[in-house]
């Protein structure tokens, strides 16, 4: 239970990621006094976020299956994994948001890796724990990739819209 107590506990670094971007997003509010001058992609990154809330909260109202472990004398829902939902969903965001926003390359070359290792170890923690079937964990990664790659896939589209639209003017 070591394991999945390190875990559940490093779960708030994405949370804690989620935190830095809506910052991100509120002071560009403050600073720029319209939410339509926000950066399309942090605006994006938050009705992303709500969707995984979201889908997050669809699980927990409608369990597929519980636990293969009774977590403080009781059952709980188990898919998704909601540790893995989380890292799998934010922490490739917070790589794609430090390629988009960082230019120093010694700090992306920190920031990737360390990022990648760190959901790895959670991925893999989470696993060996032993509180989830491996379809739960399985389950978070392709449900993660899948709404990850529709925020990527419409940040991208939004992005070529608007150089089309410089390219008029």
């Amino acid at each position: 239970m070591t394991i999945y107590h390190i875990t559940d506990w490093l779960g708030l670094v994405p949370l804690f990621c989620c935190v830095i971007y809506g910052a991100v997003g509120f002071v560009q509010l403050l600073q720029r006094k319209s939410l339509l001058k926000v950066d399309i992609d942090i605006l994006l990154l938050g009705v992303y976020y709500v969707i995984v809330i979201f889908g997050y909260l669809i699980f927990e109202m409608i369990p597929i299956n519980y636990r293969p472990v009774l977590i403080d004398g009781r059952m709980e829902v188990s898919y998704p994994s909601s540790t893995t939902l989380l890292v799998s969903s934010v922490m490739p965001t917070v790589i794609f948001q430090i390629d988009r926003r960082i230019k120093n390359r010694v700090v992306r070359r920190i920031i990737t890796p360390s990022t990648i290792l760190f959901s790895l170890f959670m991925l893999i923690g989470r696993t060996i724990a032993g509180v989830h079937w491996l379809t739960d964990i399985i389950g978070s990664v392709f449900l993660s990739a899948g709404l990850f790659l529709i925020y990527y896939a419409n940040v991208l589209r939004l992005d070529k819209k608007r150089e089309e639209y410089r390219g008029i003017q």
